[in-house]
């Protein structure tokens, strides 16, 4: 049987801003196809069975030609394959989708479009730039910088859009940006018109140039600016020194890396990125269930012998729970326990399973529970801990000489994600990587295991790299590396603070006054 086909417009780079309708294609789609412009975060909603396929073309550097992505489409719709076509923008606002719609439609195969936020509206809004405005403007319109190179003629009306329309914006026009000048000014547009470049719109590379017809030529020329980059003409680029709100986020254009677990990262990466940085997704570590689980079957048949029970990582929890549902017990089996956590998160994590914490020590380490118990009665008491296989002893040990008796089971295990060393090893060599956090001994010792071992100074030299707490700094720095952020809050929310007001103090120290 023939397959179905989706032409999904994937926005404009912010993943945050596809259309419920085009993550449901994702999801349901056998076969993935994407472009350059399309944001590969987006894949996190594919099946694990999918197959996704990278068709990226940029200035040149073409994977496949458009005749070639047709032909894609078409083999593997044909094969029986639901197909999500993900295409940057909207795929019928220069998009090609037309074309490629044209071909499904004449091989007679089922097809749906799927409307998406299109550059030329999101990267002037992400710019502070709105298209049209009562006091500036009443019409817009759409131009093409790059026309069909085997064209006879120019399809572009110059002379009706230069004097008829209050706002142009120009797709894939950087490198004819002093045609697309010449020829509005030629045809009666005034060398002081306002004009913005938005290159890399809506994503933490974005970057503004503005100038006018006159000056802005000279102004890319100087940025550097190159593709992709959308541009503006008219009055309400005026606006956007009011109105910027993007650009202005403290960590916009940082590139950092997040070695964190896949299954516990996107906290980190939502955070680091509202808050301006480009996250580029590495996990060092995956979380897995233990070999055996019969030392926690056991201690779960006999829970009605201890008095507490004590979590230190949201993932103690989460396995706990999931063995406890699976040998066919719920909370109630809990209800005359006492429990304690090690932080926020946990508490959190606890409390969605309808428990309250006891006990929450003022600082998340282990030594603080330790603290957090002098003040109970624990001697003679039996405590469960469920835990990972590589945890600390200094809690079961510290409880033990309190008096208490402590069975430590292991609820998970953490190892290395060995799939990840290519990715590392290509965004440490891309010279574009700012920093590397860390958010447990375990990503640093398997980060260190996944460098080589020659040329690592190379590699990371200069490189910035943030703990999220003391343990993780006292890995990192025995294994050789020099930790630049220490989070004085050992929370997600506490390394992201630390990460701004670093970059906020080495930028003050840059201009010569601090913030």
């Amino acid at each position: 049987m023939t397959g179905k086909v989706f032409l999904v417009g994937a926005g404009p780079g912010d993943p945050g801003l596809i259309t419920l309708k085009g993550v449901t294609c994702i999801q349901q789609a056998d076969v993935v196809i994407y472009d350059y412009l399309a944001s590969p975060r987006l894949l996190k909603y594919a099946a694990k069975e999918a197959e996704t396929l990278y068709v990226g073309k940029k200035g040149g550097d073409h994977t496949l030609s458009q005749d070639g992505i047709n032909d894609l489409i078409v083999e593997k719709a044909l094969a029986g394959k639901t197909v999500a076509r993900l295409k940057g923008g909207d795929p019928f606002v220069f998009g090609r989708g037309g074309e490629e719609a044209e071909v499904l439609a004449e091989k007679g195969i089922a097809f749906e479009i799927v409307p998406g936020v299109t550059s030329a509206v999101a990267a002037p809004a992400y710019a502070g730039i709105p298209l049209t405005h009562r006091e500036h403007t009443p019409t817009v319109a759409f131009v093409t910088g790059h026309e069909d190179p085997t064209k006879a003629q120019s399809g572009i009306d110059w002379a009706s859009i230069s004097k008829g329309i209050g706002t142009l914006v120009f797709f894939m026009g950087v490198k004819n940006l002093p045609r697309i000048v010449a020829k509005l000014t030629e045809n009666g547009k005034s060398p002081d018109t306002p004009v913005a470049l938005v290159r890399w719109g809506t994503t933490a590379r974005q970057k503004s140039v503005v100038g006018t017809l006159d000056t802005i030529v000279d102004r890319v020329r100087a940025a550097g600016l190159t593709a992709p980059a959308i541009i503006v003409v008219g009055n309400v680029v005026k606006l956007h020194d009011t109105l910027r709100w993007f650009e202005d986020r403290p960590l916009l254009g940082r590139s950092i890396m997040v070695t964190r677990a896949r299954q516990q990262a996107s906290g980190l990466i939502d955070r680091l990125s509202d808050l301006g940085a480009e996250c580029l997704e590495c996990p060092t570590i995956t979380i897995a269930p233990p070999k055996s689980w019969e030392a926690v079957d056991r201690a779960i048949k006999d829970l009605s012998s201890y008095d507490w029970l004590v979590f230190t990582s949201v993932n103690g929890v989460k396995f706990f729970f999931e063995r406890l549902f699976a040998i066919g017990k719920d909370v109630r089996a809990l209800g005359h326990l006492k429990t304690a956590v090690i932080g926020p998160a946990t508490r959190d994590k606890l409390a969605e399973f309808g428990l309250n914490s006891d006990i929450v020590p003022e600082t998340y380490r282990a030594e603080s529970v330790v603290d957090a118990f002098l003040g109970k009665a624990v001697s003679g008491s039996r405590i469960l801990l469920p835990r990972a296989r590589e945890a600390r002893s200094v809690l079961p040990d510290r409880l033990t000489e309190m008096g208490a008796t402590v069975d430590a089971v292991e609820v998970y295990e953490t190892n290395i994600a060995a799939g990840s060393k290519d990715a590392l090893m290509q965004h440490l060599r891309s010279g574009r990587l700012d920093m590397v956090t860390f958010t447990s001994s375990s990503t640093v010792k398997n980060f260190k295991s996944l460098l080589p071992e020659s040329g690592i100074e190379a590699l990371i030299g200069g490189l910035v790299m943030a703990s999220i707490g003391p343990i993780t700094t006292d890995t990192a720095e025995s294994l050789g590396f020099s930790i630049d952020v220490k989070a004085e809050s050992y929370t997600i929310p506490g390394l992201c603070d630390a990460i701004v007001d670093y970059y906020r103090n080495r930028e003050g120290a840059d201009s010569g006054s601090p913030r």
